[in-house]
C-alpha cells in the first residue's frame, strides 16, 4: 500500500512538473514582442520564436504589437489667431520601435498621446487665422508630425504620418463661407459665359471676313477671266483683220475693188448711230454705177 502511494505521489510530481513546464513555454508570433521581467526588475524583449520561462522568478509584463498602428482621436476644440473657435479631429499613424521605452517610458502611452496630439494642435492653430488654417493641412499635419515624433521618442514610438481628419467651424462661419462660395461660383459661370460670347463674336466675324474674302477672290479671278475672254476676242479680230488685209494684199487688187471695200465699210457705217456720212464723190459714182447693175440683175430674174 504503501509503495502504490508512494508511486502515485512521484506520478503526481512528474504530472505538476510537466505542467508547468508546459504553461511557462511562450511563443511569440510574428510582429510582436514580449517584455519580461526577473524579480520585478527587467530582464529582457523576446522576439519571434519559442522562450522558456523561469516559473516564480519571470513574468511577462507586456505584450506589445509591432505593427503601424492607427489612433483616430475625438475632435478637439481649437481657438485661431482671429478667435475663432473651431473643431479639429486628428488620425496618428505611429509605430512601436522600442517595447521597453513602451513599457517604462510613459504611464498610459496612448492617453498620453492624445493629450500631446491636443496640446500640439492648440499651439499649431492659435498662430494661424482662420483662412490660413482652411487652407494650410498639409503645413500643419507636417508640423504636427515632427513635433510629435520628436516628443514620443523617449517612449519608443515613432510618428509616421499625422492627418486632420475634419475641420469644423462655428455655423455662422460656415454659413458665410457657402455664401461667399456660392458668389465665387456665380462669377466663374458669368466670367465663362461671357467667354463663350467673346468667342462666338470672335468666330463669327473671322467666318465673315473668310466670305468676304473668298467672294472678293472670286470676283477677282471673274474679272481677269472676263478679261482675258475679252482680250482673246480682240487678238482673234486683229488676227483675223490682219490676215484678211494681208491676204488682200497678195491678191494685189485694183483701185475699183479698193473702193468696193470702202463703200461696204460705210454701209456697216451707216448702219450704226451715226447722223451724218460723207462719202467721197469717187465712191458715189462707184456706188451708182453697182446700183445700175443691182437693177438689170433683178430684171434679168423677173
Amino acid at each position: 500500500m504503501e509503495g502504490f502511494i508512494g508511486t502515485f505521489v512521484i506520478i503526481l510530481l512528474v504530472v505538476v512538473v510537466l505542467a508547468l513546464i508546459v504553461s511557462n513555454i511562450q511563443v511569440v508570433q510574428q510582429s510582436r514582442a514580449y517584455v519580461v521581467e526577473r524579480l520585478g526588475a527587467y530582464s529582457t524583449t523576446w522576439g519571434v520564436g519559442l522562450h522558456l520561462k523561469i516559473p516564480f522568478i519571470e513574468r511577462v509584463v507586456k505584450k506589445v504589437s509591432l505593427k503601424e498602428q492607427v489612433a483616430d482621436f475625438d475632435p478637439q476644440p481649437v481657438i485661431t489667431k482671429d478667435n475663432v473657435t473651431m473643431q479639429i479631429d486628428t488620425v496618428i499613424y505611429f509605430q512601436i520601435t522600442d517595447p521597453k521605452l513602451y513599457t517604462y517610458g510613459v504611464e498610459h502611452p496612448m492617453s498620453a498621446i492624445e493629450n500631446l496630439t491636443a496640446t500640439t494642435l492648440r499651439n499649431i492653430i492659435g498662430d494661424m487665422e482662420l483662412d490660413q488654417s482652411l487652407t494650410s493641412r498639409d503645413i500643419i499635419n507636417a508640423k504636427m508630425r515632427s513635433i510629435l515624433d520628436e516628443a514620443t521618442d523617449p517612449w519608443g514610438i515613432k510618428v509616421n504620418r499625422v492627418e486632420l481628419k475634419n475641420i469644423l467651424p462655428p455655423r455662422e462661419i460656415q454659413n458665410a463661407m457657402e455664401k461667399q462660395m456660392k458668389a465665387e461660383r456665380e462669377r466663374r459661370e458669368s466670367i465663362l459665359q461671357a467667354e463663350g460670347q467673346k468667342q462666338s463674336q470672335i468666330l463669327v466675324a473671322e467666318g465673315e471676313k473668310q466670305s468676304a474674302v473668298l467672294r472678293a477672290e472670286a470676283e477677282r479671278e471673274a474679272a481677269i477671266l472676263r478679261a482675258e475672254g475679252e482680250a482673246e476676242a480682240i487678238r482673234k479680230v486683229q488676227q483675223a483683220l490682219a490676215d484678211s488685209i494681208k491676204m488682200l494684199n497678195e491678191a494685189n487688187p485694183n483701185d475699183q475693188v479698193v473702193k468696193i471695200k470702202a463703200l461696204e465699210a460705210y454701209e456697216k457705217a451707216a448702219d450704226g448711230q451715226a447722223t451724218k456720212i460723207i462719202i467721197p464723190s469717187e465712191i458715189q459714182s462707184l456706188a451708182g454705177l453697182a446700183a445700175s447693175f443691182k437693177g438689170l440683175l433683178e430684171d434679168d430674174k423677173t
